[in-house]
């Protein structure tokens, strides 16, 4: 894959945006990446933006990614995977989203 340089024009009333928990949902032709920012101490999420990326975009996410991962890990340690507490579920049904 050939490296270029694009301009990316990033407007001023862009906010940033924080998740602690995402959903992904895919068809045929796109992933969809729901963010979502759980209330600590609570059963409650917020949804803060949802994403739709095609299956080669999704693929190169992966990628990028886990060198990202990779390089954060040589520059600052490794990152140590989290404890699942004994009554915590991996898998969350969001209400009130289709």
């Amino acid at each position: 894959m050939a490296n270029r340089e694009i301009s990316v024009n990033i407007p001023g009333d862009l906010d940033p945006v924080y998740s602690n928990r995402i959903q992904i949902a895919y068809k045929e032709d796109e992933f969809t990446f729901l963010f979502l920012h759980e209330i600590p101490g609570t059963n409650q999420a917020r949804a803060k933006a949802i994403v739709s990326i095609s299956p080669r975009h999704a693929k190169n996410l992966v990628e990028v990614l886990a060198k990202s991962v990779a390089d954060y890990e040589q520059k600052f340690g490794k990152i140590a995977a989290p404890e699942a507490a004994p009554h915590q579920e991996s898998n969350v049904t969001i209400r009130g989203y289709s």
